[in-house]
C-alpha cells in the first residue's frame, strides 16, 4: 500500500519562475509527495492521458491532486478542466486552481467546470509556503481521497 506522501502531485503551471517557486515552497514546507510539472494545457492532457513521452506510468504516474494555473498557452486551464472533467478514469482527481485571476467570471467557470477549490497566487514567498502547507494538510493528510486512477 501507498503512503500519502508517495502520491504524485501534478503542477500545471507555464510560468517557470511560479513553478519553481511553487516547487520550493512544497520542499521548504516539508510536504514529501513528488511533483510532476507540465508547462501548459497541451502537455497537461498528453501527461494525463499517457500520450507521447508521457506513456510511462512508473516515471510519469497519474497525480492524486492537480495544481492547475488558469492562463496556459496552446490549451487554457477551462479546457483542461474540462477534458479532465470529461474522462472516466480521471473525472474524480481534485483539482485545486492556483492562478493570479481574481476575476468573478474565471472563479464562477472553474467551480462550473468541477474545480474542486480556487486560490489566488500569493505576492510572497512565506504566504506560498503557507498555502502549500494548507494543501497538504487539507487535500494529502486529512482529506479522504479517491482511489487513483488505475486502482
Amino acid at each position: 500500500m501507498k503512503t500519502q506522501a508517495s502520491f504524485t502531485i501534478l503542477l500545471v503551471e507555464d510560468d517557470a519562475d511560479d513553478a519553481l517557486l511553487i516547487q520550493r515552497a512544497f520542499r521548504k514546507a516539508k510536504i514529501a509527495n513528488p511533483i510532476q510539472a507540465v508547462r501548459d494545457g497541451d502537455e497537461a492532457v498528453a501527461y494525463l492521458s499517457g500520450a507521447a513521452s508521457y506513456g510511462d506510468r512508473r516515471q510519469f504516474p497519474l497525480p492524486v491532486l492537480i495544481l492547475l494555473d488558469l492562463k496556459l498557452p496552446r490549451r487554457s486551464g477551462f479546457e483542461v478542466l474540462e477534458w479532465l472533467r470529461s474522462q472516466p478514469g480521471l473525472k474524480r482527481t481534485p483539482v485545486v486552481v492556483l492562478t493570479s485571476s481574481k476575476e468573478t467570471v474565471d472563479v464562477n467557470r472553474a467551480y462550473e467546470l468541477g474545480a474542486n477549490s480556487y486560490l489566488l497566487k500569493p505576492v510572497t514567498f512565506e504566504a506560498l509556503q503557507e498555502i502549500m502547507q494548507a494543501i497538504n494538510l487539507y487535500w494529502l493528510v486529512f482529506c479522504e481521497m479517491p482511489n487513483p486512477p488505475g486502482e
